[in-house]
């Protein structure tokens, strides 16, 4: 190991709070550590904030420590009150196991088990045996109900209730750390700061019961410049799996982020070194899209690999570089879909998934394949309609929203209302005009535009 990993972590932000600063510096900087993350099996994939964990255990692998995930199939059988007003819907057994082999799936990607350097296991393979009694006497006994009931994650529950299922839960994940200790030597336990209580909770037991020492060590929260949550957006999750969130939509989430953003997300999201993230972050004005263009491309091949970041790229640097687009008549993404400059943007013949594209620029849209193209947008979203629909006509404020290019139907009438609604770059002027076969152009398709930036394509199914 070259230098000190803690000291990386901290200069990068991955540090909110630790449990003993010195000790930990020491322990990651002496000799090769095992350490852990757990994950909830909550849904079937994780999301761009989950990457911040996930970022901290590479660069601690990089460093040569040894990994364990956790996934947490057992404790989210049970639900964390960690951060929520109301106790989290119970899922049923089958579905938790469903989508926790999902997630381990996705930590695969980043972590590269080999069963000695990165473990995998899962906790419901020592808590779901456990029996309660037993339990009780030789955990329970080492929680003071005082203590717990003064954590913040608990006190935020106890003014709209608090389930006793879930007050169990700090236990359950301070046994989950006993037992890794006790299996692995494991002595650091990463988490995000919702989770200190919890953490430190295992450092105690692990004293209590073993005499052992321990150590935590938690991560920020993280939101954007604009104060949404990280890894969220308007129109949902930004999924790590593919199937609910592609690729170049994917690359778009980070080449659009905030200004104020471009720094940290580097430091955070990318493995660049950090003299070349500095570099990156003093650029000014227009130079400032180059650094968002690195962060999307590293940021993208991490989670989806080189070829679909590169993919991604080149779609998006046609338009950027004012070049004109085509479309090859595979498949394309889902999602949402950037693209700036002044270049032609040309769709036809590709079926994808609901998605919403947006534009700026003095380019030009059009779907009648009229014109030369050399680009590709195979990527871009979109969506196939039943013929039948479309030759009896739909009403543009139906299809602008079931394509998500806006919101709800009253936004999109209010948008016809203001001139905002387009197709095939031609302005629709009133809510009775319907969206019909005579709409595709040549190519089969035809082009809506939100505004001055979403358009989404809509081909005849």
């Amino acid at each position: 190991m070259s230098g000190n990993v803690y000291d990386e972590l901290k200069e990068r932000g991955f540090v909110a709070q630790v449990s003993d600063e010195a000790a930990v510096r020491k322990m990651l900087g002496e000799k090769p550590i095992t350490f852990y993350v757990g994950f909830d099996s909550t849904a079937s994939s994780l999301h761009a904030g989950s990457l911040v964990p996930i970022m901290a255990m590479v660069h601690l692998r990089r460093a040569g420590h040894r990994a364990i995930a956790v996934v947490g199939s057992g404790t989210t059988m049970v639900g964390d009150p960690s951060g929520k007003t109301e106790m989290r819907q119970m899922i049923d057994e089958t579905t938790i196991r469903t989508q926790g082999q999902a997630i381990l799936i996705q930590l695969a990607r980043y972590l590269h088990f080999d069963g000695t350097n990165a473990i995998a296991v899962d906790n419901a393979d020592w808590l779901l045996p456990l029996n309660y009694v037993a339990f009780l006497r030789d955990i329970g006994r080492h929680f003071s109900v005082n203590r717990m009931l003064a954590a913040e994650a608990y006190k935020l529950r106890l003014e709209k209730g608090l389930s006793f299922i879930e007050f169990n839960y700090q236990l359950l994940q301070a046994y989950d750390y006993l037992t890794l200790y006790r299996k692995y030597g494991c002595t650091l336990q990463m988490g995000g700061d919702d989770q200190w209580g919890n953490i430190l909770a295992g450092v105690d037991l692990i004293r209590r019961v073993d005499g052992g020492a321990a150590e935590a060590l938690t991560f920020p929260l993280l939101t954007t410049a604009s104060g949404a949550k990280m890894g969220k957006t308007a129109q949902g999750a930004v999924w790590l799996d593919a199937a609910l969130f592609g690729p170049y939509d994917f690359y778009q989430y980070w080449v659009n982020c905030d200004d104020r953003d471009v720094g940290r997300f580097l430091k955070i999201f990318t493995l660049l070194p950090l003299d070349e993230v500095r570099r990156l972050e003093s650029l000014k004005d227009s130079g400032i899209n180059e650094a968002k263009r690195i962060l999307a491309f590293e940021a993208t091949k991490i989670t989806h690999g080189e070829v679909e970041a590169e993919n991604a790229r080149k779609a998006t640097a046609a338009a950027f570089g004012g070049g004109a687009l085509r479309a090859s008549g595979r498949k394309g993404g889902h999602g949402t879909a950037v693209i700036s400059g002044g270049g032609t943007v040309h769709a036809s013949g590709f079926k994808g998934a609901i998605g919403a594209a947006a534009v700026s620029g003095g380019g030009e849209i059009t779907a009648s394949g009229k014109k030369d193209v050399t680009g590709d947008i195979t990527v871009l979203p979109t969506t196939a309609v039943p013929r039948a629909r479309l030759e009896a006509g739909i009403p543009p404020a139906e299809l602008f929203t079931e394509v998500g290019l806006t919101p709800s139907r009253r936004e999109a009438k209010r948008l016809v209302d203001q001139g905002g609604l387009y197709v095939n770059d031609e302005r629709i002027d009133t809510v009775e005009r319907l969206l019909t076969i005579k709409d595709l152009g040549p190519d089969g398709g035809m082009l809506l535009k939100a505004g001055k930036k979403k358009f989404h394509r809509v081909v005849a199914g």
